[in-house]
């Protein structure tokens, strides 16, 4: 009778200990409200959130969000971002208890003795454990951020890039057709003995040129396509994204001086370092908690001759020195590493800013100067030249020479205007002050 209530008394503990918690670690609840917020944006109850429609019409914005939302890149590191905060209470979580049975067998089973024991790490080793966990997870976060505004990025530069493919066709052929009538003009002229036979096939040159640059600028349309798809987050089985009908440009300016202030307070390249500086620092900790103790406690009852019970208790001995300094050695320049590479990250972060910023500024200069005054002089001539022309002063090579100069500086200012506006995403990746509309991310004020 009194061995089964023993049995029943370990059977009960053991469902108790089924339905313990332990205590939060400081920046847990944190973590899990940070993850919750962007798993209800993201990834509610775990399916794919719904991707907004795509039609030839739909915005710039639309497509960003599209893509934001089927990057699997994105999805990598938001699942990566979940699993380092389920991590944190790993990681301050005590070992589980056992349940031991020892036994004495002569002849016959003489004793028997169920057990319960517990292993308890050094008072502080949780907590500091728990600490690296939380700065690897915040880490983990400003992955996904910047994987995200990555994601937004290509799809930029992969928009802007098909928008001037389509503009460079426009002109290109609008230049065909003038060659291919001056090719016809002085065709007319060298069969009536007007022009030499010299200037038709210098003509038929340049229209075999042109119609060759034409083929291969249709022919680049493929990859184009390709890479815009890929940027959308679609695999080649699926089908092909509409393509754009219209193509946005933003125009926007920036202040060289505030966006440099907001990349090194909110790039997330560089807050993912600081989160590795934080984590090396809590592992400082940890490792100089290696020296103190873990204990072991265990109470066994005898089956047989109860209530005759049986308490152990134990404790580990760091003894081994050389072990601990190295430790602790290892773990100093762990977070030396990982200050220098924060330090060198900054550096490249305000080279890249430059160039990126000399990049804008750049196009921004070149398409100025060819809409306030390269494109009104091209066409004034053009038209002086058609007067000049319909009076019958002026040849049809001069006229078509000066359409051709109004394409060309307006196939300059399309050019200048893609790469401005790639510019200005490469400045909000490096900045990311101002994520996209719909971005699944936490607001400025909630970011770890």
């Amino acid at each position: 009778m009194k061995s089964s209530a023993i049995l029943n008394l370990f059977a009960a503990s053991a469902l108790a200990f089924a339905g313990c918690r332990g205590l939060s670690a400081p920046g847990e609840k944190q973590a899990r409200d940070d993850s919750a917020a962007v798993t209800k944006k993201y990834r509610p109850a775990h399916p794919a959130t719904p991707l907004p429609p795509l039609t030839s019409d739909s915005s710039l914005s639309n497509f960003v969000a599209f893509a934001l939302l089927n990057s699997p890149a994105v999805e990598a590191a938001f699942y990566d971002w979940r699993a380092s905060v389920e991590n944190i209470t790993v990681a301050r979580s005590l070992p589980d208890p056992q349940l031991t049975f020892q036994a004495y067998i002569q002849d016959a089973l003489t004793s028997l003795m169920p057990g319960i024991a517990w292993n308890f790490p050094g008072p502080g080793k949780l907590k500091a454990r728990a600490g690296v966990a939380v700065a690897e997870s915040q880490g983990k976060y400003f992955a996904f951020q910047s994987a995200a505004l990555q994601a937004a990025f290509n799809l930029k530069r992969a928009y802007y890039e098909l928008g001037l493919l389509n503009e460079q066709i426009h002109f290109k052929r609008e230049s065909l057709s003038l060659i291919e009538s001056q090719e016809r003009a002085v065709r007319a002229q060298n069969e009536s003995g007007q022009a030499r036979l010299a200037d038709l096939l210098r003509a038929q040159g340049r229209r075999d040129s042109m119609q060759t640059t034409l083929a291969s600028l249709e022919d680049s349309r493929h990859p184009l396509l390709a890479n815009f798809k890929a940027a959308l987050g679609l695999t080649p089985a699926q089908p092909d994204p509409p393509e754009p009908a219209r193509f946005e440009m933003s125009g926007e300016t920036v202040d060289a001086d505030e966006m440099l202030r907001a990349a090194f307070a909110h790039n997330p390249q560089l807050k993912a370092m600081e989160a590795a500086v934080r984590a090396a620092e809590a592992g400082i900790a940890v490792a100089y908690k290696e020296r103190v103790p873990n204990f072991n406690a265990s109470l066994m009852a005898e089956v047989y001759s109860p209530p005759f019970y049986w308490p152990q208790a134990g404790m580990s001995l760091p003894v081994w020195r050389d072990k601990l300094a190295a430790e602790a050695a290892q773990a100093q320049a762990d977070n030396l590493a990982a200050q220098s590479r924060l330090k060198s990250a900054q550096i490249d972060l305000a080279v890249n800013f430059a160039e990126k910023l000399f990049e804008y500024r750049e196009t921004r200069r070149n398409l100025d100067l060819i809409d306030s005054r390269l494109l009104p002089q091209a066409r004034q001539s053009l038209g002086m030249v058609q007067a000049g022309y319909r009076a019958g002063m002026m040849d049809f090579s001069s006229l078509t020479e000066a359409g051709q100069a109004v394409l060309d500086l307006e196939l300059q200012a399309a050019e200048a205007r893609a790469a401005r506006e790639i510019a200005l995403a490469d400045l909000s990746l490096i900045v990311a002050g101002a994520p996209p509309a719909g971005a699944p991310l936490l607001s400025k004020n909630s970011r770890p």
